[in-house]
């Protein structure tokens, strides 16, 4: 008679660094949001890159990187949420999930936090891809924890 053993259980700290990861992306989601009606600090980000463009110019820019920033987070959020879905669920697939969401997230972040164009330095502020890239840091205790515990 063949028994057929239940997926591993994931340490209790994998979920803890998914919901860290999610309450992460939920900060780097807000924070452009926030930014924009607060401080602007995007909008000062685009006029030091810009400075002879017209308010005009600046506030479209402007709302493109911050509308750039809400959809990664928003698809950040919707990632997480998979993951920890499958990993509550012990889908045998979860580490395969998590993994790639990892990898996708961090690469996204890291092209966020370097990329440049004509007068920027980086078109994401730094402040905004260093709040993006924190999420990623609880993804690889996350993973790391799934795949320790085969």
């Amino acid at each position: 008679m063949t028994t057929i053993a239940a997926p591993p259980r994931s340490p209790a700290y994998v979920k803890k660094a998914l919901y860290a990861g999610l309450a992460l992306t939920l900060i780097a989601t807000l924070a452009p949001l926030i930014d924009l009606v607060t401080a602007d600090s995007i909008g000062d980000h685009v006029r030091a890159a810009y400075p002879d463009w017209s308010a005009d110019l600046v506030a479209k820019d402007r709302n493109a990187i911050t509308i750039y920033l809400v959809a990664v987070g928003a698809l950040g959020l919707a990632g997480w949420l998979w993951s920890i879905v499958a990993v509550t669920r012990g889908k045998r697939r979860a580490r395969g999930i998590s993994t790639t969401l990892f990898l996708i997230g961090a690469t996204v972040q890291l092209i966020g936090l370097s990329i440049g164009g004509e007068a920027y330095t980086t078109i994401v502020p730094t402040l905004h891809g260093v709040l993006g890239f924190l999420p990623s840091l609880a993804g690889l205790v996350a993973v790391v924890g799934l795949w320790r515990h085969k």
